[in-house]
């Protein structure tokens, strides 16, 4: 497999406007998000909404695409961005790495491509990590992934994905939204419309679950430091700070 790392990034954003240019100890976050898929030792693009999201990544050496600002998810702009950066079709693993992980380690994005490799049955690989408050249950943020197991116990298929509350006991695994795509499986999902199930609960995983694809989840110790809202972003500044 080669896979190519994409991480898509727009200004526009409700919690955090202009969240992607947000410095975090002298580095514009998306800089840092960059620098880390870049440890993969994969080819790394940055799928950009906007210009000066492309400049900066280029300042810094890297490489990035300029896409619609107007697209409905990062799915779509790492798909349109696939294809002018890789028109030929060389990349057949597409790894979605989100751009508000700054800190996140280069082994999740081979953790996707090593389970796409595994499971010929896979379409999509993702990640989950152990839940570290029982109050993260109750918490419609937190995107809740229902595992079948594999024999062992480090990945499973994904069952369901939901911000509910999941009743009974056992593990409840934090999903982390980081992804690998076979490419066509990623051309078939971004083609179909948003799914009943993707509607109500607003995963557009679900979308994937529904149109009959399997979607499998490496087991990760600790979900990386991601940044959504203000509070978080100091966090992060706390935690570039420590390093």
């Amino acid at each position: 497999m080669t896979p190519l790392i994409l991480i898509p990034a727009r200004l526009a954003a409700t919690r955090l406007p202009n969240k992607p240019l947000a410095d975090i100890g002298g580095k514009p976050m998306i800089v840092r998000a960059w620098e880390a898929a870049k440890k993969s030792g994969f080819r790394v693009a940055v799928a950009a909404g906007d210009q000066e999201i492309v400049e900066v990544i280029q300042a810094a050496g890297g490489e990035a695409v300029l896409t619609d600002p107007d697209l409905p998810s990062g799915s779509d702009r790492i798909r349109v961005a696939a294809d002018l950066l890789d028109a030929d079709g060389h990349h057949d693993v597409i790894i979605n790495v989100q751009g508000d992980m700054p800190f996140a380690s280069p082994d999740l994005a081979k953790i996707c491509g090593a389970l796409l490799a595994k499971e010929s049955s896979c379409d999509i690989a993702t990640l989950v990590a152990p839940e570290t408050d029982i109050s993260e249950r109750s918490n419609p943020d937190v995107v809740k992934a229902v595992l079948a197991l594999d024999d062992t116990g480090r990945s499973g298929r994904a069952l369901y994905f939901t911000r509910s509350h999941l009743y009974g006991e056992g593990p409840i695994w934090h999903h982390v939204g980081i992804y690998g795509y076979r490419r066509d499986a990623l051309n078939r999902f971004c083609a179909a419309p948003p799914s009943p199930l993707e509607k109500r609960e607003k995963l557009e995983q679900l979308r994937a679950l529904e149109m009959g694809m399997q979607i499998w989840a490496g087991i990760i110790d600790e979900a990386p430091v991601s940044v959504d809202n203000a509070e978080d972003l100091e966090a992060a500044r706390a935690y570039a700070a420590s390093l």
